[in-house]
């Protein structure tokens, strides 16, 4: 019987990797609020490097590499969807909006009739 091992891979280069992509968004944003004095433009061009820096060092790494095989195969999965076609899905729609007025009366009609029921008939309440 064999067994198969799934082994997960973490070198210290990616998990340098992580930490400095981590470091560039804490970067990011402190240089975000240290900036005020220098104007808007300086402030969300620093936030903008920054992060976009910290997000490629990101993919660079084996869990973004992951991260990105994982988006292309839900896109994938996604092209192969057989989505219906506009009359299906107004009449699916129109069927859900039926099914939910019919509960809807039936769940009054019930309520209605135990308050009778229970007011009306056993406790004698009249209102």
């Amino acid at each position: 019987m064999a067994t198969t091992q799934v082994q997960t891979v973490s070198t210290g280069a990616d998990k340098a990797k992580l930490a400095v992509a981590a470091a560039l968004v804490v970067a990011a944003l402190a240089g975000f609020y240290l900036l005020t004095k220098q104007g808007p433009l300086v402030q969300w061009s620093v936030l903008v490097l920054a992060l976009a820096a910290g997000v490629a060092v990101f993919f660079l790494s084996e869990p973004g590499k992951s991260l990105i095989g994982f988006g292309r195969d839900a896109l994938r999965e996604v092209r192969k969807v057989v989505w219906p076609t506009r009359k299906e899905a107004t009449q699916i729609t129109a069927y859900v909006f039926g099914f939910v007025l019919i509960m809807a009366l039936f769940l009054w009609l019930t309520d209605k009739s135990l308050e009778w029921l229970f007011y009306d008939l056993i406790l004698g309440w009249k209102k």
